[in-house]
């Protein structure tokens, strides 16, 4: 899907890392939530509360998923899921463009 109809975005932004990973939370229509990002270079970890669904838009990064031991590489586009209550390894080589599902 390259567009959401209407939904309520959060004016303010959410801001990890000192600003090198930013998002919009945005509700649609059904009340789920997802948000809409940018990554800058760098490394980063992340803990989830749920299900995560990771759709990278663009990009050139490496992922590590919880119980896994090799990086899954992305180059332009890519989605991967992240179970709740773990943590994933990001290390982002471009400026990277992010949608993140929740269930």
């Amino acid at each position: 899907m390259s567009q959401f109809s209407n939904v309520t975005v959060d004016k303010s932004a959410n801001i990890y890392f000192e600003g090198k990973v930013t998002s919009r939370s945005v509700w649609l229509q059904d009340g789920s939530k997802i948000t809409l990002g940018i990554m800058l270079p760098g490394a980063y970890e992340f803990g989830t509360d749920s299900v995560e669904v990771m759709e990278i838009l663009s990009g050139d990064l490496k992922v590590l998923l919880p119980g896994q031991s090799e990086w899954l590489e992305i180059q332009g586009q890519g989605t991967f899921t992240v179970p709740a209550h773990t943590s994933f390894k990001l290390e982002v080589r471009t400026v990277t463009d992010y949608c993140c599902s929740y269930s």
